[in-house]
């Protein structure tokens, strides 16, 4: 189990909810690169969505669909998954950062913050799937210690499956 809280000493880190939705959509539209990199814009119905699946087999307990914030600011938004793939290993499903936020090395600090909670909890990696060629995605990814360790075709979009070992 993940408490939240714990995830970040920087900034206070909740649980989003249905009624954050129009506030995990704003941040998205805020991405120019990553509306780019979607077949189709991020949607209302989407995001509510979103906020509740999982992947085959894991619990909605096993979910932590959070957001970062400076006060009452949303910096950043995570989509976390506890035990997937693997009991031993946590999923990042989604992880974007406010525009006004990037570029100072913020993102980099919250996946350290978060990866050092994940190793305090026992878990050995984090894992992802990026989109293949996004190459801010993929620089990102990389920077803060994330290897590709496979690639798969998801509903014809190729992913890179990557690994950071905590």
């Amino acid at each position: 189990m993940i408490n939240v809280a714990e995830l970040s000493k920087t900034y206070d880190v909740r649980k989003m909810e249905d009624p954050d939705a129009e506030s995990i959509l704003d941040l998205c539209f805020g991405n120019v690169q990553f509306c780019r990199y979607c077949e189709a814009k991020p949607t209302m119905e989407q995001t509510l969505n979103d906020l509740h699946i999982t992947p085959p087999g894991i619990p909605m307990s096993d979910k932590y669909y959070v957001g970062f914030y400076e006060d009452e600011t949303l910096v950043a938004v995570m989509d976390l998954i506890d035990g997937y793939p693997y009991a031993e290993i946590a999923f990042i499903g989604f992880f974007m950062m406010d525009r006004a936020y990037q570029g100072k090395q913020i993102g980099t600090a919250i996946i350290s913050e978060v990866s050092d909670h994940l190793r305090s909890i026992g878990k050995t990696a984090v894992r992802l799937a990026i989109e293949k060629g996004n190459p801010q995605s993929t620089h990102f990814w990389k920077k803060n210690g994330f290897e590709i360790i496979a690639e798969k075709d998801v509903n014809g979009w190729t992913k890179l499956v990557a690994e950071r070992k905590l």
